[in-house]
């Protein structure tokens, strides 16, 4: 297990906080001022961080040609009966 030294603001900013703060926050929602330090991180991670891993860029002409013959199979044939159009 690793530790972090966390040093308090002199007063509250949207840059850090006080001690008391975190004392108010954590009896509040009752729990240790350790959980509302990681509750507090884990909600910044979820803001900040990307949900998904970053891909590999675009498709190449390639992999765009081989995913519409991979699919091919799979589209509906015949003739159109009706169609709609939102626009």
């Amino acid at each position: 297990m690793r530790n972090l030294l966390l040093k308090f603001k002199s007063k509250d900013s949207p840059y850090g906080v006080t001690r008391e703060t975190l004392k108010a926050l954590a009896d509040e929602m009752d729990v240790s001022e350790t959980m509302v330090v990681h509750l507090a991180i884990s909600r910044f991670a979820k803001e900040v961080l990307p949900a998904y891993e970053i891909d590999d860029g675009q498709l190449t002409v390639g992999d765009i040609n081989r995913t519409r013959k991979a699919a091919e199979p799979m589209l509906p044939k015949g003739k159109v009966i009706n169609t709609r159009s939102l626009l």
